[in-house]
């Protein structure tokens, strides 16, 4: 393999052509068991000779099981994943992809990040790397790049193809089932961040909100307003348990925990600036003018109905947005901040702080152009459904960086375009109570489910998922996966058993 070059013509997309620059036997130990594979690394070369390449990792196994599975990244990516993880909510008791034999492959979406990791958006200032990363053109030459090199390495193409991921990833899986309805076979979407710009503009104006004087809400704040939360909305799906289920039927009002006259008199309430913060951030966001993806708006985060915004890094962090960008401040203002400077004014000293997302002035066209390429959100799957592709959307309801809410409306556009019969013939989202952002941190409850199994014997076997049941990693609770809009409401018995709940709406 080392040297082996991936001819242009290979790739659907244009490309110069790849080369292997290495290839080595590994023996490792992945899922408990001592696995033995080919590790390949690769690097497609880019139309524009001034653009990063597009570097890749195959993991070919011996014993293979004659399927492929492919890691979505997640943030900025940059890096390539670890092909021998597992996929988003995965169990841990059960076998990864590659412990399964499948080959395993992902890519760096096509630049290379630096210190900053997933939060380094330089690559935007070209334009060939930004439709790698944006649009999702790396996936697709990256896609077609391993099963070139899988042909070479088995003498046989894979049977089935898989996607898997969360985030970014989650974006990335959904793009894959769009533009490509034929790639892939099964897809596993978590935690999607499907529409970034409309989500980059509602971070942007959060950043603005929480960069007043006195607006931000440290982490002593942010532990007053979730404790609150609880207390209030705890119990209303039939349990105390710390974990809400109904978040529909929770909606908080941060003013009961307002300070005298306003002001800030310590971490035991919130003042009238702080109010204004946690109600922007949980309320939707639109912006009064059209840009070309269609979006209107973004919906806001469900820090209001349980989502606990101390998470290290993902949540609001614990500083308050600035100009330069603190790396103490949450992910999604340095987000935001990347995004005005190498996306959208593609000047590095840009203030991102000074771009307005209600009053964009001369941005706008920019803006405009921007959300074709980042928010490619057709939901017209039937192409993917008529291929015979299956895909399994999932969403904490927690979720303290993507909105759960904005999962939930593209599922509905899902339904009105595809119709609710079709839909259930190739798809399935299930909103998990309590589960947060890729499991980080401390969430209320560490969803694990084998999705897996079940998107295999959907695909090959024609069995669709039946009252499937989410473990939490920590403490080996059980929940049921109600699929949305339904949630597991308590009957009686064991509260730690799924069999004491109920899916409700």
């Amino acid at each position: 393999m080392t040297g082996a070059e991936i001819p242009a013509s290979a790739i659907s997309l244009p490309t110069r052509g790849g080369r292997v620059g290495s290839a080595a036997l590994v023996t490792q130990t992945v899922s408990g068991e001592t696995i033995e594979y080919c590790s390949v690394g690769a690097a497609l070369f880019p139309v524009d000779t001034s653009a990063p390449e597009i570097r890749l990792q195959i993991a070919m196994p011996v014993g293979w099981n004659r399927n492929a599975m492919m890691f979505g990244g997640g943030g900025y990516n940059g890096t390539i994943p670890n092909v021998t993880q597992n996929v988003p909510f995965g169990r841990a008791d059960q076998p990864t992809p590659l412990a399964r034999r499948y080959v395993t492959f992902a890519s760096d979406s096509g630049h290379q990040a630096g210190p900053a990791g997933s939060l380094d958006g330089s690559f935007g200032m070209n334009d060939e790397a930004l439709r790698n990363f944006a649009a999702g053109d790396a996936l697709k030459k990256t896609r077609d790049a391993a099963v070139y090199l899988i042909r070479r390495g088995y003498g046989a193409a894979p049977g089935r193809t898989y996607f898997a991921g969360g985030s970014t990833g989650g974006r990335e899986a959904l793009i894959v089932a769009q533009r490509w309805p034929e790639a892939f076979d099964g897809v596993i979407s978590a935690y999607p961040a499907w529409n970034n710009t409309a989500e980059v503009l509602y971070l942007g104006y959060l950043a603005q909100v929480m960069s007043r004087p006195g607006a931000f809400p440290g982490p002593d704040k942010q532990t007053l307003l979730y404790d609150s939360v609880m207390a209030a909305c705890d119990g209303r799906d039939g349990l105390k348990d710390r974990l809400i289920s109904n978040v529909e039927g929770c909606d908080f009002d941060p003013r009961t925990l307002r300070c005298p006259e306003g002001a800030d008199t310590g971490p035991t309430c919130l003042s009238d600036p702080q109010i204004a913060s946690v109600t922007a951030a949980s309320a939707p966001f639109g912006w009064p003018y059209r840009i070309a993806s269609g979006e209107r708006y973004y919906p806001g985060f469900p820090l209001l109905s349980g989502a606990d915004m101390r998470t290290p890094v993902l949540g609001f962090g614990t500083s308050a947005p600035a100009n330069p960008m603190p790396v103490t401040s949450g992910y999604g203002m340095q987000y935001w901040d990347q995004w005005v400077k190498y996306f959208l004014t593609r000047d590095p000293n840009h203030n991102s702080l000074d771009v307005d997302p209600r009053r964009p002035g001369k941005w706008l066209p920019r803006i405009s152009y921007l959300s074709t390429i980042q928010d490619r959100n057709n939901p017209d799957l039937r192409p993917f459904a008529r291929s015979g592709g299956k895909l399994l959307l999932l969403h904490g309801s927690a979720d303290e960086l993507v909105s759960h809410r904005s999962t939930n409306d593209y599922y509905q556009r899902v339904l009105d375009t595809v119709g609710p019969r079709q839909t259930q013939e190739f798809m399935r989202y299930y909103l998990v109570p309590g589960a947060n952002h890729a499991n980080v941190g401390a969430p209320a409850f560490a969803a694990n489910w084998d999705s897996l199994s079940a998107l295999e014997r959907w695909v090959e076997d024609g069995r669709a998922p039946v009252d499937p049941v989410a473990v939490d990693g920590r403490s080996g609770r059980t929940l049921p996966l109600c699929e949305y809009p339904r949630w597991p409401k308590y009957r009686s018995g064991d509260p730690d058993s799924a069999r004491s709940f109920v899916c409700a709406r």
